[in-house]
């Protein structure tokens, strides 16, 4: 006889470990599909090249079809959470209203978001980066942001406690100190102790959707499965969602299907200087561009850093001029653009089954990154850097569309109750139904969406969603 669940959720990111919780707590029967294995706190890989081997799809990154951008995506429980920074903003009124021209949905308006980002945060430890959390590499970016007369703010960063002097550049490969506050660390274990039922290393090959159910075909550790529910959520981000729903063999009903990917691209400019910056140390990102200007130009600067292996792919070449670029690790500062981008990428299959991304630049995606990278150059130059160097690595960070969020099958992929068009047992809440890049990180936005999409589903089931003891309420208690 097959087991139905309520609810099968595929993915365990920042919308299905939020999707689970708020279901579980409801009473529903909840299976979570992952792809990634299970760590804990003790057991992330203990280096930066294992880290990226163990964590992320495909060794660390997948690349566009011209190989000029690279993409990072979890494999782990947990998902982007793991292996992200935890910037949690919310978006402001430029990124929902630009989206509710684009997607004709009239909830996004900070009225209607509000609730939905006050609930997710009640779960969440959140701190502003302090004076005192700042590391050289921070202190540095404040003093030429001043001197350039120009406007900065503090991040705002999920974490409880990682004590004083931290060396949390090991954040991107897994917290070890339980602060972070991951899916790991924060919805998961509260949706387990709800009852949710969690299956990790299964790969989901297959979704079919029926009249009464939804069956995944798939594998788990290596052996084929069958699984049944009521309802699927996907929930495995931009591009795992968008590949499942390609191999459903459904474009024809949904054309829109793997159109308006899009990402924030990312450029890295190094500033070298005479004495030690040591950008691996203490909180390797602590501010932020707040200059509304940017906001208007399409890019945002923060102070960032990373660790060896990455920093090298940062330089082209070998032999002795790559050497003595990592031999100055440590003299390094470093100053990163993320661009809003406009030019929308498409996501499709190639005859093997693979994922093909194809994501251009447009020479207005190009322009602002020029203009970023131009301040970031008078910056490290104000401040007396001997050296600049702004790396031609796209890198392509916060991964987003393919299925779109819309009012019409024609062109969008998912509807208001979050629901595919035409396949009323498949649901997305995740970041493949943004309908543009918000220019801002999309972390707390994707919890929100996937809130209001608990909301929704119970709703339909007619069950009242309950209330739990938040983490703001047990402080005040």
């Amino acid at each position: 006889m097959k087991r139905m669940h309520d609810y099968i959720i595929v993915g365990s990111g920042a919308s299905g470990s939020v999707l689970a919780h708020y279901l579980t707590q409801a009473g529903a029967d909840v299976l979570m599909l992952e792809a990634g294995k299970r760590f804990t706190a003790a057991t992330f890989p203990q280096n930066e090249m294992d880290a990226n081997a163990q964590l992320m799809w495909n060794g660390g990154m997948d690349m566009s079809r011209d190989a000029a951008t690279l993409f990072i995506r979890g494999k782990v429980l947990g998902g982007g959470t793991i292996i992200n920074q935890c910037l949690l903003d919310r978006f402001d009124d430029v990124a929902l209203d630009d989206w509710r021209t684009a997607a004709g949905i009239d909830f996004f308006r900070n009225r209607d978001m509000e609730r939905h980002y006050d609930a997710v945060e009640s779960n969440l430890s959140l701190h502003y980066m302090e004076k005192a959390d700042w590391n050289r590499n921070a202190e540095l970016y404040v003093e030429g942001f001043e001197k350039l007369g120009l406007e900065w703010a503090p991040l705002r960063r999920g974490q409880s406690d990682c004590g004083k002097g931290n060396d949390c550049i090991v954040c991107l490969g897994g917290c070890p100190r339980k602060s972070k506050q991951s899916m790991l660390e924060t919805f998961l274990p509260k949706a387990e102790k709800n009852g949710l039922k969690i299956l990790s290393e299964f790969e989901v090959a297959e979704v079919v959707h029926g009249q009464q159910f939804v069956t995944l075909q798939g594998r788990h550790q290596g052996h084929p499965h069958s699984l049944y529910g009521r309802q699927v959520i996907l929930a495995a981000g931009a591009l795992g969602t968008t590949q499942l729903l390609l191999k459903a063999g459904v474009q024809k009903r949904l054309p829109a299907l793997g159109r308006n990917f899009h990402c924030h691209p990312q450029w890295m400019t190094v500033g070298f200087f005479d004495e030690p910056v040591d950008s691996h140390k203490g909180a390797f990102q602590s501010v932020k561009s707040t200059d509304p200007r940017f906001r208007d130009w399409g890019f945002k600067l923060e102070n960032v850093f990373a660790g060896p292996i990455a920093m090298s792919l940062l330089k082209p070449g070998y032999g002795f001029e790559h050497q003595r670029f990592m031999q100055r690790y440590r003299n390094m500062a470093c100053i990163e653009v993320a661009v809003r981008d406009q030019a929308a990428g498409t996501l499709a299959l190639s005859n093997k089954g693979r994922l093909v991304i194809d994501k251009p630049l447009s020479d207005g995606d190009r322009q602002r990154a020029n203009r970023g990278n131009q301040i970031v150059h008078d910056i490290f130059s104000t401040l007396g850097a001997r050296e600049i160097m702004t790396s031609p690595i796209q890198i392509a960070l916060h991964l987003m569309g393919g299925c779109s969020i819309g009012t019409r099958a024609s062109d969008s992929v998912v509807n208001e109750q979050f629901q595919v068009h035409g396949l009323p047992r498949l649901r997305i809440a995740d970041s493949s139904i943004f309908p543009n890049a918000p220019g801002i990180n999309p972390s707390l936005s994707i919890m929100a969406l996937s809130h209001r999409a608990a909301e929704t589903l119970l709703a339909e089931a007619g069950i009242a969603p309950s209330t739990s003891t938040t983490r703001k309420q047990e402080q005040q208690a």
